[in-house]
């Protein structure tokens, strides 16, 4: 590769990078956020059913993980790039099965429905994951500098961020009289997965791979990138709070929804409370770069979880009247619990990076993709664990999935599963971090010196 005749990096790389996740958190939000409801409002299905659908495609979609992680490590499928190629093949597939899984497939018998919505969703998941996978893997390619890679990572967090802004506007729209459409959201999933198309094309387009990787012809060795992942102790930390994030934030997001939709008697609104909960992730943004220079990413993320706990516990606490100030109160108090998870979502690739490349100073080996399939295998794990607990929880305190409207009582117990499920999510990810994790910010400058002489 002639360095030389590359453009240096710049805001075109930072803002293609982030169009990544923007594409594809416009099918990866849709999905999270409406499938579980489509499927038990819309379709039909019990919660006991989605619970071990979502188990099963999950363990299914884990797997393909580490498969493919491995494939894109061994097997380049284009001279020209490393990773692209394997992000076209799969944009074609998140067209696709984005639109099966949001098919309106209500008189369908319910084995029908069963063996639609397991088969959809491995099949969007095997696509989404031959995009994710090289696309998170990408990163080290673009740049070797470190401060590049952190600019890259927050980047990234503010495309994921758009585009689950655009997903919390939702509501209005897929919403008819209080009810969930089956229709409306089959219009815009087929929209929206043409979008992510388009935008992920339009990705490929900007960013450059200046990072040339001298590449060793070795097989396929799955064992040893799994002993290299459970050797790494750094990427267990932040693995566990990954898992955290992922099970008590991102899956326990439908609640929200539920909280609105029933509690506060108004399900459009919930887009509201959910822009004003990513309120402390836009604040924040501009000056994590700063911060992570003088107090570390360990430090941050460890500051604001533990913040967001307490606020957590506070609003637990504190009565909420199912009205407009008590959704206010409500709001406000989603508002500060979600600092911990914002600042998390904003330095969390960073510091996956920062993982991977340790254990290339340790093994000498290239492991990009296989590491990071590994991290992605425990966090789509984690998804599917985290939507069967809330459909489970969820009838723990009595909601009936078949019923347009939840006696006050069973509204309020969903009210607070959604603030529990929150804060066990920090606890975890703030004990995760402090005593698991052990790069410090002492360490994490040793590593930015190492990679600026290797550079």
């Amino acid at each position: 590769m002639n360095k030389k005749a590359l453009r240096p990096f710049s805001m075109v790389d930072k803002f293609g990078y982030a169009l990544g996740d923007f594409g594809c958190n416009m099918s990866f939000s849709l999905v999270s956020n409406y499938m579980f409801l489509f499927y038990t409002q819309c379709i039909g299905l019990s919660k006991e059913n989605w619970a071990w659908i979502i188990i099963v495609s999950k363990v299914w979609d884990a797997i393909n993980d580490v498969i493919i992680g491995s494939l894109v490590d061994n097997k380049q499928i284009s001279k020209k790039s490393k990773f692209k190629p394997w992000i076209t093949i799969g944009s074609f597939g998140i067209i696709a099965f984005t639109i099966m899984i949001f098919s309106p497939i209500s008189t369908f018998s319910e084995i029908l429905k069963i063996i639609w919505c397991l088969l959809s969703y491995c099949l969007w998941s095997v696509a989404y994951t031959m995009v994710n996978v090289p696309y998170g893997s990408l990163h080290s390619v673009i740049t070797d500098d470190p401060k590049q890679r952190t600019s890259l990572s927050s980047f990234r967090s503010i495309g994921a961020g758009f585009a689950m802004v655009i997903v919390m506007l939702l509501p209005k729209l897929v919403y008819e009289n209080n009810i969930l459409s089956q229709q409306r959201l089959f219009v815009v999933s087929i929209v929206f997965s043409l979008i992510a198309f388009l935008i992920l094309t339009l990705m490929k387009s900007m960013v450059v791979e200046r990072v040339e990787r001298i590449e060793v012809p070795h097989k396929i060795d799955y064992f040893s990138a799994v002993k290299s992942f459970f050797s790494n102790r750094a990427l267990i930390g932040i693995t566990v709070a990954t898992v955290a994030s992922v099970v008590f934030f991102m899956s326990s997001a439908t609640i929200n929804n539920l909280v609105f939709q029933f509690f506060f008697g108004d399900a459009g609104k919930s887009a509201l409370a959910t822009i004003a909960s990513y309120s402390s992730f836009i604040v924040l943004l501009p000056f994590t770069g700063k911060i992570v220079s003088k107090i570390g990413k360990k430090n941050y993320i460890c500051i604001t979880a533990l913040v967001g706990l307490l606020a957590g516990l506070v609003l637990l606490f504190i009565p909420i009247q199912p009205n407009n100030s008590g959704m206010l109160i409500y709001i406000l108090g989603l508002m500060l619990v979600n600092v911990g998870n914002g600042v998390f979502q904003i330095v969390v690739w960073a510091v996956v990076a920062d993982c991977i490349e340790l254990n290339f100073k340790k093994k000498g080996t290239r492991e990009e993709g296989s590491l990071y399939a590994l991290y992605s295998f425990f966090r789509k794990l984690s998804q599917g664990i985290g939507s069967a607990v809330v459909a489970l929880s969820l009838g723990l305190v009595g909601y009936e999935e078949s019923q347009t409207t939840q006696p006050l009582e069973v509204a309020t117990g969903i009210k607070n599963l959604y603030i529990i499920f929150m804060i066990i999510g920090l606890l975890v990810m703030l004990l995760s971090m402090k005593f698991i994790y052990n790069i410090d910010f002492q360490k994490e400058q040793q590593l930015a010196e190492s990679e600026k002489e290797v550079g």
